[in-house]
C-alpha cells in the first residue's frame, strides 16, 4: 500500500533523518511503500502547524489511507484532548494510524488507555523540557551571561579575532579567548581571507 509519513521535530538545528530511516524499515516491513513525506520543524505544543493541516486536510478529503508517524508525540504534545481531536478525526475518515516506536498498535480495546496515558506522558515531558530551559537560564543570567543567540561581532571584535589568528593563535583558542563558538571565528576569518584575495 502507498502510504503518507508525517515527520516533526523541535528545533532548526535537529533533522529528520532518525524519524525517516525507522519509518522506512517499518514501512517496508509491512510491505508499504512512503510516496509522500509530510515534514515541518514546529513545536507540538500546538496543533496549528502548516503541514499537520495540510495532512488533515488531506485525510477529510479522502487521500491518506495509512499515515506513519516515529511516535505519536510527532503529532502533538499538547495533551489528551488534542490528540484524541487528531486521533479520531483521522480514524473518522478511514486513516490507519501506524506508531513506528511507541511498541503498542492503536487499534484493540485497549487503545483509547494506553493514547490516554502517552498522550499525557508528551505533555508531561513538554513541560518537563521548559522547566529545564527556564532553570538554565535563569543561571546564565543570574551568573552574568546572556541568553539566546549570540549577538553579531561588531567591527572591534572582527578586528580582535583577525589579529589574534595573524598573531598565531587557532581557531579554538580564539573562540575560547573571546567566549564566541568556533564556527563564528572561522566564519569571520574566512571572510577576511577571502577580502584580501579579492583586494
Amino acid at each position: 500500500m502507498n502510504a503518507i509519513a508525517y515527520l516533526r521535530v523541535s528545533s532548526r538545528a535537529q533533522d529528520f533523518a532518525t524519524q525517516k530511516s525507522a519509518i522506512e524499515r517499518a514501512a517496508t516491513a509491512r510491505g508499504d511503500t512512503i510516496t509522500d513525506w509530510r515534514a515541518e520543524k514546529r513545536s507540538g505544543k500546538t496543533l496549528t502547524r502548516p503541514e499537520l493541516d495540510r495532512l488533515r486536510a488531506d485525510a477529510r478529503a479522502g487521500h491518506v489511507r495509512r499515515l506513519y508517524v516515529f511516535k505519536l508525540d510527532r503529532l502533538t504534545r499538547s495533551g489528551i484532548r488534542d490528540t484524541f481531536e487528531v486521533i479520531e478525526e483521522l480514524r473518522a475518515h478511514g486513516v490507519e494510524l501506524v506508531s513506528v516506536s511507541d511498541g503498542f498498535a492503536l487499534d484493540g480495546p485497549a487503545a483509547e488507555v494506553v493514547l490516554a496515558v502517552m498522550a499525557w506522558a508528551a505533555k508531561m515531558e513538554r513541560l518537563a523540557i521548559n522547566e529545564r530551559i527556564s532553570a538554565a537560564r535563569e543561571r546564565v543570567e543570574a551568573e552574568g551571561g546572556s541568553w539566546g543567540r549570540p549577538r553579531k561581532i561588531d567591527h572591534r571584535g572582527r578586528e580582535k579575532m583577525i589579529a589574534m589568528k595573524t598573531s598565531g593563535k587557532s581557531i579554538r583558542e580564539i573562540a575560547m579567548a573571546m567566549k564566541i563558538p568556533k564556527s563564528t571565528v572561522a566564519r569571520v576569518v574566512s571572510q577576511n581571507l577571502a577580502a584580501r584575495k579579492v583586494g
